[in-house]
Parts: C-alpha cells; structure tokens; sequence
C-alpha cells in the first residue's frame, strides 16, 4: 500500500478514508474580509492608528492616534504584526453581504460625508452625515470605532 491513498468516490462520507478538509484548507477559499494588503495601506498612515482600527482594535487604535503610533516605534513594530492582525481578524469577522473592506475605504476618505453609511443601506443616518459632516464628526469618530461590529451584526 502506497502512502497516497485515493479519496472515496463520496468524499462526503463517513467512512474512516473520507477527506476531513482542514481549517485551513476551508479558510483558503473562504472570503478575506480584512486583507493584508490593505492593512498595509492603512499602515502607511498608520500613526493615526488608521489599520488597528481597520482590524478592530478601537482601543489600540485610539492609543495610537493620540500617541503618534507610540512615538512611531509601535508603528515600526506594526509592520511585523499586520499578519497576524490580519489573521485574527479573518476569524473574528465572519464575511457578509456588506464588503468590510470597501466600507473602510469609504469610511476613511468619505466618512464625513456618509458614503459608508449609504454603501451599508443607512441611507436615513447616510443623509444626515452627508448634511451635518458626519453628525460634526462625532459620527465619523463612533464609526471609526465600530464599523467592524456594525457589518459583523448587520
């Protein structure tokens, strides 16, 4: 018997030889709904805390944009830790109808005006950020800190 053996023709079978797909193997064609890469972009202005945010750390987050990313020494630091950020938040953040992702990128550079809040079908609060500068910036900032969760429930 040779160490490859052939998979059943029922691979959804019970039998002891049924393929038992791994994690991991079901994580590679799930959905990423917190990319690298985009973390990376988010890094690059990333002293405002701008990708804690973006992988859902609100309080890190914060910490980094009153401390200019801890002196920019956490920020360095981030750099090495976007990954594994990334990879926490693919787990906390299941994929849904609304791209996580594109309404960060809305909510970054046309949060004031509520573009994340019409693309996620707030169109009633969609309106009244585009009207009152994001609730005069204190809707942008309460977004800032709970757009993950808003999409996680939606």
């Amino acid at each position: 018997m040779s160490t490859y053996e052939r998979a059943p023709d029922n691979a959804y079978s019970t039998s002891p030889g049924a393929l038992d797909p791994t994690r991991e193997q079901v994580h590679q064609f799930a959905p990423q709904t917190h990319p690298v890469l985009l973390g990376y972009l988010f890094w690059i202005i990333g002293f405002t805390g701008a990708h804690r945010f973006y992988y859902g750390k609100p309080l890190t987050g914060a910490l980094w944009f009153f401390t200019g990313g801890l002196l920019l020494v956490g920020w360095i630091v981030d750099v090495f830790l976007i990954p594994a950020m990334s990879e926490e938040a693919e787990s906390r953040y299941p994929p849904r109808a609304t791209d996580y992702s594109l309404a960060w990128v809305l909510l970054v550079f046309l949060g004031i005006f509520g573009a994340h809040r019409f693309y996620m079908g707030k169109f009633v609060t969609g309106l009244v950020y585009l009207l009152t500068g994001g609730l005069f910036g204190i809707g942008y900032v309460y977004d800032i800190c709970t757009l993950n969760e808003q999409i996680k429930f939606s």
